[in-house]
């Protein structure tokens, strides 16, 4: 028997754990959940796929501060129109109104909008203003969306479809960079640097897609003036097949030989399969007054 037994006593054992706790990992997950998160918020709220509430494309289609938001809507009531959703008409003031935007974007993206109804006499008179819109990707827009009321009024900005587009400089001065010819552009990127009289650098940007023209216009550390032409941008793939398709609806015989030249200007299948079908459609159409 025990001393402790002996004396009466009862003896408790306490283990003490001298390993460090580890710490805590919740921060490490918080962290990581939003670097996940945050990016899919943002990717979400800002998707043009997101479905909006009516309310929401009310909201949406006045919010003048973010012509993202004003995209967003009309790309929903396209969807509506396209679906025959009788309710697609109430939004139809605030397409006309976004049609007037100082945001091209958003010009732009209301002419194809305007374009899915082709018995509204509203956007038909819309669209007719907007072929004479500063932004070439604008005029494009209304003169294809044209086609869809028979209307022919865009017939020469579709010409223009099927030939180089004449990138001007905005401002006078000497080329300090310029994209090199054979180059391909989108709409928005850089074609040139341009450095005026007072050291103030301009950056100057394609407003057509394509392929910059070779030889080249201007060279590095020439002279130009304002309006002069820097660049020629040959139209992309998209853009010829679109003006065929329209030209097959609305086009006359003076377009045929713009259309032989489509042919040996991008010469995949599709173009030439287009390009075929329009003539076609060209020639077994009379010519006004037969």
């Amino acid at each position: 028997m025990s001393n402790d037994s002996a004396n009466g006593q009862r003896s408790d054992s306490v283990v003490v754990n001298t390993r460090p706790s580890r710490p805590s990992n919740i921060w490490l997950i918080i962290v990581a959940a939003l670097f996940i998160i945050v990016p899919f918020l943002t990717w979400y709220l800002t998707w043009f796929g997101r479905g909006l509430s009516d309310q929401e494309l009310a909201q949406y289609l006045t919010d003048q501060n973010n012509p993202r938001h004003i995209q967003h809507a009309l790309l929903q009531v396209e969807a509506k129109i396209e679906k025959g959703e009788p309710n697609a008409r109430q939004f139809y003031p605030q397409i006309v109104a976004a049609s007037k935007s100082s945001v091209p974007e958003v010009r732009k993206t209301a002419a194809w909008v305007m374009g899915q109804d082709n018995k509204s006499e509203d956007f038909h008179t819309a669209l007719l203003q907007l072929i004479k819109d500063d932004d070439p990707l604008v005029r494009r827009n209304a003169a294809l969306q044209l086609t869809r009321f028979n209307d022919a009024s865009g017939r020469l900005e579709l010409r223009a479809m099927l030939q180089p587009f004449d990138a001007k400089a905005p401002v006078g001065g000497t080329i300090v960079g310029l994209l090199p010819a054979n180059s391909t552009v989108r709409a928005g990127a850089l074609l040139a640097r341009i450095r005026d009289g007072s050291s103030n650098l301009f950056e100057f940007r394609s407003s057509v897609d394509g392929k910059v023209l070779a030889p080249a216009v201007v060279k590095e550390g020439d002279q130009v003036t304002p309006d002069q032409t820097i660049a020629r941008i040959l139209p992309d793939h998209e853009t010829i097949i679109d003006a065929l398709r329209a030209l097959a609806l609305v086009g006359t015989k003076d377009e045929l030989p713009l259309i032989d030249d489509a042919r040996r200007m991008d010469p995949t299948a599709d173009v030439i399969t287009q390009a075929t079908q329009s003539a076609k459609a060209i020639n077994a159409r009379p010519e006004p007054g037969q």
